[in-house]
């Protein structure tokens, strides 16, 4: 008998993987700007837009206006797109990313993606058919609270309908490990690059469970 109920998912890095630099790199490269310039003016926009307290629209205007680039409403909304295409373009599923979900959904076990980002995941994880593989998807933008805060963890559990100590949380980040645990969820720190995690992949989560 599986130990937890439900199983909470970060998404970048863990189910699927984004150069993040590269995606930044070929935006700045649409939009006419220079790379770095997009980078430092985009970098105080990303709270924001994962709160939900800005769209990408606004923010891609106010970092092109900072950039020097057009802030006409076409090439803005041409940006946005871009940056949607872009993210799926290089969007990266790790070979275990399917198996895993399709097991836990065969062993009764509940999921939830659980993730800071911005109002183009959700088309992102539409268009990769992993949203069909989860019960829930709990984002920041779409909840306005963000990970390692208590709200988007409290969120994950009442769509789910699961007590915090019949949970567990599979994420690359330590600070939002600990949000989590501070809450009672057990929690696996998964690291595909450096080996530094609990687990490398998440073949080697199902021990944990």
């Amino acid at each position: 008998m599986p130990r937890y109920d439900a199983v909470l998912l970060d998404v970048f890095e863990t189910v699927l993987c984004v150069d993040q630099l590269r995606h930044a790199t070929l935006l700045a490269e649409r939009a006419g700007v220079a790379a770095d310039d997009f980078a430092a003016a985009a970098a105080t926009w990303g709270p924001r837009i994962n709160r939900g307290e800005s769209t990408l629209a606004d923010a891609v205007a106010a970092v092109l206006e900072e950039c020097g680039g057009s802030t006409d409403g076409a090439d803005v909304a041409a940006l946005v797109e871009a940056d949607r295409e872009l993210l799926t373009e290089l969007a990266v599923v790790p070979d275990d990313t399917v198996p895993f979900l399709e097991g836990l959904r065969a062993g009764g076990i509940r999921t939830a993606f659980v993730s800071n980002c911005a109002e183009n995941t959700r088309p992102l994880l539409d268009s990769l058919g992993l949203s069909d593989l989860v019960d829930e998807l709990v984002l920041s933008c779409e909840v306005g609270a963000t990970k390692p805060d208590a709200p988007i963890f409290r969120a994950a559990l009442d769509d789910l309908g699961v007590p915090a100590d019949r949970a567990v949380l599979v994420d690359d980040q330590q600070s939002y490990c600990d949000g989590a645990a501070a809450l009672g969820i057990a929690t696996v720190r998964i690291d595909r690059s450096e080996g530094t995690g609990q687990v490398s992949t998440l073949t080697e989560v199902s021990a944990y469970l």
